[in-house]
C-alpha cells in the first residue's frame, strides 16, 4: 500500500476553482462591474424576482443577465422582455456553474459594459453553493412553499450567502412557514446574513432588496 500514491481530485478542482474565481474578481472590480451569483430551488421565484428588480432599477444602472439552465431559452426571453441585455449558459447537464463558466459567460455578454451583473444559476440548494463562481455576492431564495427547515437541511447555501431573501410572502397564512424559525435557522449558519422577506408578484418588501443592492454595487464599483 506504501506504493500507492493518493491524490485528492476533489481538494485539486476546489483549490483550482476558488484561484479561478479570485482572479475573476479583480478583474470584474477593474472593469467596475458588480457580479451577483443568485441561487434557489426550482421555483422559488429567481427570474419573476429578478424581472421585477430590473424594472425597478434599470433606469438607475446598466444591468446584464447570465441565465444558466440545463436546457431552453425560457429565463434568458423572459429577462428580456423586463427591459435588461440577457445571454442563455447551457451547462450540457451540469448542476452548477463554475469560476470557468462564469468567466466565459461574462466575455459573451461583456461584462465591462455593466455596473450590475446577475448570474442566475441552476435552480437547485446544494451544487451551486460548492462552487466559487467569481461573484462579488451571492444571494439565495427561499420561498414559503419550501418550509422553513431548509436553513438545517442545506446549511451551505445559507453559509455562504450574503442575502437572503424569503419570497412568496402573500401565501404566508396557507402554509405552515414559521418566519422567527427561519431567521434563526439561516443566521445559526451565518450570523451576518441580511434577510429580505418579500413577494415577487406584489413587489412587498422590494424597497429594502433594492436599496441593499444599490449600496452592494455602488460599494463594489467605487473600489470599497
Amino acid at each position: 500500500m506504501d506504493k500507492v500514491r493518493v491524490i485528492e481530485v476533489k481538494q485539486s478542482i476546489f483549490a483550482d476553482n476558488n484561484a479561478h474565481a479570485d482572479r475573476l474578481r479583480a478583474r470584474l472590480r477593474s472593469e467596475k462591474s458588480f457580479l451577483v451569483n443568485l441561487m434557489s430551488s426550482p421555483g422559488a421565484g429567481k427570474t419573476t424576482t429578478l424581472a421585477r428588480t430590473i424594472a425597478d432599477l434599470g433606469g438607475e444602472m446598466r444591468i446584464g443577465v447570465m441565465e444558466a439552465d440545463i436546457d431552453s431559452t425560457v429565463d434568458a426571453e423572459a429577462i428580456a422582455a423586463a427591459g435588461a441585455h440577457a445571454i442563455q449558459l447551457h451547462t450540457g447537464g451540469m448542476c452548477h456553474l463554475d469560476a470557468a463558466m462564469t468567466e466565459q459567460g461574462l466575455d459573451e455578454l461583456g461584462s465591462a459594459d455593466f455596473d450590475l451583473v446577475v448570474l442566475e444559476n441552476v435552480g437547485n440548494l446544494v451544487c451551486p453553493a460548492e462552487f466559487d463562481t467569481g461573484a462579488a455576492k451571492n444571494v439565495a431564495i427561499l420561498s414559503v412553499p419550501e418550509g422553513h427547515d431548509k436553513p438545517l437541511k442545506y446549511p451551505l447555501m445559507f453559509q455562504v450567502c450574503h442575502a437572503l431573501l424569503i419570497n412568496k410572502i402573500d401565501v404566508l397564512p396557507y402554509f405552515d412557514f414559521d418566519m422567527d424559525k427561519v431567521v434563526s435557522y439561516a443566521k445559526m449558519r451565518n450570523p451576518s446574513i441580511r434577510i429580505f422577506p418579500i413577494c415577487a408578484k406584489t413587489g412587498e418588501g422590494f424597497d429594502a432588496w433594492e436599496d441593499w443592492l444599490r449600496e452592494q454595487t455602488a460599494a463594489w464599483n467605487s473600489g470599497e
